[in-house]
């Protein structure tokens, strides 16, 4: 290197200030980490480069929509039919499922002020609680929450085409090959391929940045909200009346009294998992532009707009098949299905087919964006494969948080394990959905949260109330999958000091 040179090397460090400051520059940042690289071969401390702040509100809205309409509001509705519940009950159930979510919505909004870094929940329970059981989250949320759920949606993607375009079986042969007794690698092996392809398609199209996940969120869930809009149409301008001999075969009680309490919240747990997903946005907080405002907005009229879908698409299926015929399905029948061909007939199937591809396509593609970002803030604070805080310097994501949770994923996949472990945590689900309602108040206290929030403290407080009694219903329901699945992520805590001794030697890589 020349005399010349470290002149020249002091001129772009001093470069490196004014870009980092306007860091939302993408353009700008490139061609400077480009100049950098080529001409002085100067490392780059990818854990030091930022993420980049681009997502607006309207695209952060969508997304929030877009991780709750999943599969579930299309054939939610078979089971809620079959506890008995009447027409009424069941949109109750969804209505009040559906305020409760509400009121989680308002309290994440409140909890989005604390910070603008990335992590979601897991950067809240940091601040709130400390950093052990803020790894556990998030150590949860990778190991099982999180990859199962990319896992769970791959698989539901694959059906879904293969109903459409029929994927072979790989390996017929071994079929029925177990491992464990719960391990059945080969079971649906075309389909589980299928599925892992779609997880590396989506991650690499994630890598290569968030413009491009974003732009594919918009444009898929406004697809979905679209293809409910006209569900919700032809169930109400074309609904068909069920014959009396249809009904006469139908065994199932329509409850036409008030129900026990435990039967609707039954009910509303099913309705539950058709809401689930709205806190998710918060993950890429460090993307968001003006995060502390836009964040609030774009979680309370994301959930405000699920609510009205879900509770006019639900009415719209009943005003095409009584709730007796509902509960006559059988279990693999999805409700919109059989509600869409009643009415178009063969043509129905294959709409609601291409609607279900298009919503687990769509909510995979903004899951795998979210968990991955969990993970790059854990990494941070050093309780993580410490190459997960790395940003790529040209498409500014956290690229190798992504590809951890790629590979995990598929593995679940492949095993076909994932919802055997996504079961065994529903009840930790619901803690941690509690107790960041209780991180709030915490916050408040501490003064981290300055600003007012809106619906606090109600908010927070019917939300404790509420998930309290569903946490005590699961507990009572199923106490042995309950209590193995929180042993199974206390498991986590030798992991967390595992972690923290290795980051701070510096060799965990």
């Amino acid at each position: 290197m020349g005399l010349a040179e470290p002149q020249k090397l002091r001129a772009i460090k001093r470069k490196v200030v004014l870009y980092f400051f306007f860091a939302n520059n993408t353009r700008l940042f490139n061609s400077f980490m480009e100049e950098v690289i080529e001409k002085t071969g100067t490392f780059v401390d990818e854990s030091k480069i930022p993420l980049n702040r681009v997502v607006g509100v309207v695209t952060a809205i969508l997304m929030v929509a877009g991780n709750i309409i999943g599969t579930g509001v299309f054939k939610k509705v078979v089971p809620m039919a079959q506890t008995g519940l009447s027409e009424f009950f069941i949109l109750l159930a969804w209505l009040v499922a559906g305020l409760i979510v509400l009121l989680g919505a308002f309290t994440f909004a409140g909890l989005s002020k604390a910070t603008t870094e990335s992590g979601g929940t897991y950067e809240y329970f940091r601040l709130a609680f400390g950093d052990l059981l803020a790894f556990l989250e998030g150590w949860g949320l990778f190991v099982i929450i999180g990859s199962g759920s990319v896992a769970a949606i791959a698989f539901i993607f694959a059906q879904s085409v293969n109903t459409m375009i029929t994927i072979p079986n790989l390996f017929p042969q071994w079929e029925n090959l177990t491992i464990f007794h719960s391990v059945q690698p080969f079971a649906s092996s075309g389909i589980k391929l299928f599925a892992v392809i779609t997880i590396f398609l989506l991650t690499y199209f994630n890598y290569r940045g968030i413009r491009n996940s974003a732009l594919l969120s918009n444009v898929i869930t406004s697809a979905k909200i679209l293809g409910i809009l006209f569900l919700i149409l032809i169930g109400l301008i074309a609904a068909v009346p069920a014959s009396s001999s249809s009904l006469a075969t139908i065994s199932n009680p329509v409850q036409s009294v008030t129900p026990s309490l435990t039967i609707f919240l039954g009910a509303m747990l099913s309705a539950f998992w058709a809401y689930d997903g709205f806190t998710n946005v918060t993950a890429i907080a460090g993307e968001i532009k003006n995060p502390t405002r836009n964040i609030p907005i774009a979680v309370i009229t994301a959930v405000s707009l699920v609510i009205i879908l879900y509770v006019a698409v639900n009415f719209a299926f009943m005003r095409v098949m009584p709730v007796q015929e509902l509960a006559a399905l059988g279990e693999n029948k999805i409700a919109a299905a059989e509600v869409t061909q009643r009415i178009t007939g063969s043509k129905g199937a294959y709409f609601i087919s291409l609607l279900i591809m298009l919503s687990s396509f769509g909510a995979l593609n903004i899951i795998i964006l979210f968990y991955s970002r969990v993970y790059y803030r854990m990494a941070q604070e050093k309780v993580f494969f410490r190459g997960a805080a790395k940003v790529h310097p040209r498409f500014r994501t956290p690229y190798n948080a992504l590809w951890y949770s790629m590979i995990w994923s598929c593995l679940l996949t492949l095993s076909g394990t994932y919802d055997i472990l996504t079961n065994m945590v529903i009840f930790t689900g619901f803690a941690f959905y509690m107790l960041a309602a209780v991180a709030l108040f915490i916050l408040k206290r501490k003064k981290i949260i300055n600003e007012s929030v809106p619906g606090f403290p109600w908010a927070p407080t019917l939300f404790i109330v509420f998930t309290a009694i569903f946490l005590i219903g699961i507990l009572l329901s199923y106490s042995r999958q309950s209590l193995t699945g929180t042993g199974l992520l206390l498991t986590g805590i030798p992991v967390y000091y595992y972690f923290k001794i290795k980051n701070r030697k510096g060799k965990l890589r």
